[in-house]
This record gives C-alpha cells, structure tokens and sequence, in this order.
C-alpha cells in the first residue's frame, strides 16, 4: 500500500496551479501520490492536471462537473490509495524537502494525526495583474504573515488521544490542510464497513456548505486514538482575492454564510451530546453562535428576532466562555448577561 494520497481540488487556478504541483513533486519521499481533482474548471486548469498526469503513474486526475470543495476532496478521498491523505489547496504550495521528516514522525510515533505549522503569503507587487493572464512560475512570493500556526495551538510533542488534542491543544482554527490523517479514521476501513454508503458519507466533507472544514475535522479527530504535532513550518496558504475564504459583501452570500453556520451549530449540539466532556465542541459552538449574532447585526438586523429564535430552539445559551480569546469573553459575556437580543442591538449601532 501507498503511504500518503495528496489530494488536491482543481477549479479555475491555473496561473498557481503548477507551482502547487511542483511544490509536491519538490519532496523527499517517494511512497506517495497526487491526486488532481478538477471540479469543472472552465480556464486553462483541466489541460494543466492533464499535463501532470502524462508526467507519471503517482499523479492522477479526476474530472467532474463543478460540485465545490467538499465534493473535490470526497472525490478525492474516495479514489486514494494512500494509507494516510492529505489536503493541499491548489492554489497554496508546500516548502521542499519536508515530507520526508513527517512521514518519518508519522510511522516512528505510529500516528493517526499529525499537525503541521503554516504561514501566509502573497504576491510580491501583481496586485496590478490580471490572475487568469498571469504565470504563477514567474511571480514572485513573499511570507507577510510568518508562522501563524503558534498563536492558535499548543505544540508540544506528546502523543494524547483526539478529544484530548481538541481540548488542550487544537485551538479554534480548523483547516483540514495542515493535517496528515490515517485514511482508516476516515473511511473506517478496519471496520469493514467501507461499502456502507451512510457509513462512508458520515465520515465524508458535508457538500454545499461553507466551513466544511470547521464540521469535518473534529469529526476525525474524535475518531483518533494517537495525535501529535510538529513544529515545521510545511505550508505556504496563498492569500488573494477571489479566493473561496474571501467575503465577497453580497447579501446572498452573507445569508449562505449565516444558514450554513447554523447547521454547523445544530450538527456540533448533536456532537457534544456524543461526546459531553469535549469541551471544544461547546466553545466553538458558542464561538460560532456569536459570530451568527454579529453577522446578523450587521447585515439583517430587521430579521434578527427570527434568527435569535432558532438559535434558542437549538438550546444553545447560555454561551461557553471557557478556553477563548479576550475578544470572544467579551462577547460571549455580554450575550450572556444581556441576551441576545441586546447584544445584537449594541452591534447594530456599532
């Protein structure tokens, strides 16, 4: 068996898409593949996965009619291989020469997860540009925001359990690409139940919605038995505009955004009635729940007693303030004590 599936959703980056690729071929390890997941690109991205997958047998393309990201990695996870996967954004890049040492930690610690560190990047001056007319291999990058990953998780070396990673060490930022995973934990293929369809996509990405990431993995993570971190800095994530992570302004999206943080909000109360000492699940849930009510105050503050009253139908107060950030105490204790209702009015007016 392979030791590592890459699997990487393909959709309308073809100026980054092979520096993307080339990042993963810049390795050293052999035992691994890419899978190049186009998900209905219309520019010139379906003609570059092509070009890759003649390069090889490790490099593998699926094409498919555009379904979104979730439905990219499920792809993805469905076709691997590899005995763990990884998720890589085709429009971020990994540092060479890294995947050697983690896979070395992975099997010398016998690890379900591994965590690895990240920073942020840019484009050195192309503001200017045009993105579909550009050639990624000849822009320049630079790191703007060093080493993100510290302000957000502990990152001690010690192997726990995957509840406990969530609540001791995991932090709030959920990103499915600074992991390497067991595939078993995600298909549950020691169970033998990999054929059971409402077993497989249980342990799937939701499709259609945002924050897929922020639903997916502590679902995997609850399933892990040994976890550690790495403090290597492995992942470069690409900010720029256009993005899918960039708020756009339009009112339709804002209400997507809000419909799909209360789904996560009803699928995260059914966790923790599974798993009631996972003290994480509460405090993103609350985390969650305020960011609905900010969102709301801002945008539809003429509908907010609608949207205060199915979140109270999903008994979510009082709010978890445990673990959290100043910024997040302060909000979390102000909707406590004066209600969401007042809250909302106090951002309103903001």
């Amino acid at each position: 068996m392979l030791k590592l599936s890459f699997i990487v959703p393909v959709y309308n980056v073809a100026p980054y898409l092979r520096k993307c690729v080339n990042s993963l071929l810049a390795q050293d390890y052999e035992d691994y593949e890419i899978i190049l997941v186009d998900d209905g690109s219309t520019d010139n991205s379906p003609q570059i996965c092509d070009e890759y997958a003649e390069k090889g047998p490790s490099i593998h393309v699926i094409h498919q009619a555009n379904a979104g990201l979730s439905a990219a990695r499920n792809a993805g996870l469905k076709a691997a291989k590899g005995e763990y996967v990884c998720f890589v954004d085709s429009d971020d890049y990994w540092e060479p020469n890294v995947l050697g040492g983690l896979m070395e930690q992975v099997q010398r610690e016998n690890l379900d997860v591994l965590r690895f560190d990240y920073q942020n990047v840019r484009v050195v001056d192309a503001g200017h540009l045009d993105a579909e007319h550009i050639d990624a291999m000849r822009l320049e990058y630079e790191v703007f925001e060093p080493n993100k990953t510290p302000r957000y998780i502990d990152r001690r070396n010690e192997i726990v359990d995957g509840e406990t990673y969530l609540n001791t060490r995991m932090g709030y930022a959920c990103y499915a690409v600074m992991f390497i995973l067991r595939r078993d934990i995600i298909l549950n293929l020691k169970s033998g139940i990999r054929n059971h369809k409402s077993e497989i996509d249980d342990c799937l990405f939701t499709e259609g919605i945002h924050f897929e990431d922020v639903d997916w993995l502590p679902r995997m993570m609850l399933k892990a038995r040994r976890v550690n971190s790495t403090q290597t800095i492995v992942y470069n994530y690409f900010v720029r505009l256009g993005s899918i992570t960039q708020t756009q302004g339009n009112k339709e999206k804002i209400r997507k955004n809000i419909e799909d943080r209360l789904l996560i909000i009803d699928k995260y109360r059914q966790y923790i009635e599974q798993h009631p000492t996972c003290v994480w699940l509460k405090n993103m849930q609350s985390n969650m729940v305020a960011g609905v009510l900010t969102t709301i105050a801002q945008s539809f503050y003429p509908e907010r007693k609608e949207y205060i009253s199915r979140l109270k139908r999903l008994n979510v107060f009082p709010l978890s303030i445990a673990d959290q950030g100043r910024t997040y105490k302060c909000r979390a204790r102000l909707i406590n004590i004066f209600g969401a209702g007042i809250y909302s009015l106090i951002m309103h007016w903001r």
